[in-house]
């Protein structure tokens, strides 16, 4: 009997597959991305990392108990301390400023997709939340670590080797299985309605986790 998490997975696999052909992708596994379709991304994903962290902390409030608190207080803090540690580093080699990122406006795609995630953690309890947080969190393991296995040498680039490491490293494999073990932990034997709601979640921001990459390409307003 499959994991939910697996049946979740499965129910966007052809939206996850579309990711790695994606030229913003394949740009930085080829080391061809313009690098200011790259600086553009980074400003405008240093902005939805700060509302992403926001719905781990609607699980603080939700949780009904200490250690489930513990562990989206923790997940909270480490999208703000460690993957938004890869941002600042860029943002300097990339020049972008303090005042360029407190002038940013987070495009119209990046704001609907954290007001959608917003939302559902607000309704939602701590499936809901993690259902929502976990296109996010999974894909971009999912993509680090196939450009990592694909082209190790890129790895070394001068410009997005860091962002490749970042999201193919150890540390961030483990605090993305560490996700997916205690959403599958809290399901249980859940109801099949209450499964098709977290579906319902996942794809939506599967399709937002596309909306983004397509944002970035285009630089969209």
């Amino acid at each position: 009997m499959k994991k939910t998490s697996e049946r979740l997975y499965d129910s966007a696999k052809n939206i996850w597959d579309a990711y790695h052909t994606h030229p913003f992708v394949t740009g930085i596994k080829d080391g061809t991305l313009p690098v200011e379709k790259f600086r553009y991304f980074m400003i405008q994903d240093y902005l939805y990392l700060f509302e992403y962290a926001k719905v781990f902390s609607f699980g603080v409030l939700k949780a009904k108990d200490e250690e489930l608190m513990r562990f989206f207080a923790k997940n909270s803090a480490n999208v703000l301390d460690g993957e938004m540690s890869i941002h600042r580093s860029y943002m300097k080699r990339l020049g972008i400023t303090e005042n360029d990122i407190k002038g940013a406006r987070a495009a119209h795609a990046n704001k609907s997709y954290t007001s959608y995630m917003l939302s559902e953690a607000s309704v939602g309890g701590e499936l809901e939340i993690l259902a929502a947080v976990l296109a996010c969190f999974w894909s971009y393991a999912e993509i680090g670590s196939k450009i990592a296995a694909e082209r190790p040498d890129m790895l070394d680039h001068e410009l997005y080797g860091e962002w490749i490491d970042g999201y193919s490293c150890s540390a961030y494999k483990i605090a993305n299985e560490n996700v997916i073990n205690k959403f599958d932990e809290l399901c249980g034997r859940i109801s099949e309605e209450r499964y098709k709601k977290l579906e319902e979640i996942f794809v939506e921001c599967s399709i937002y986790e596309m909306d983004f990459w397509n944002m970035a390409w285009n630089m969209e307003e």
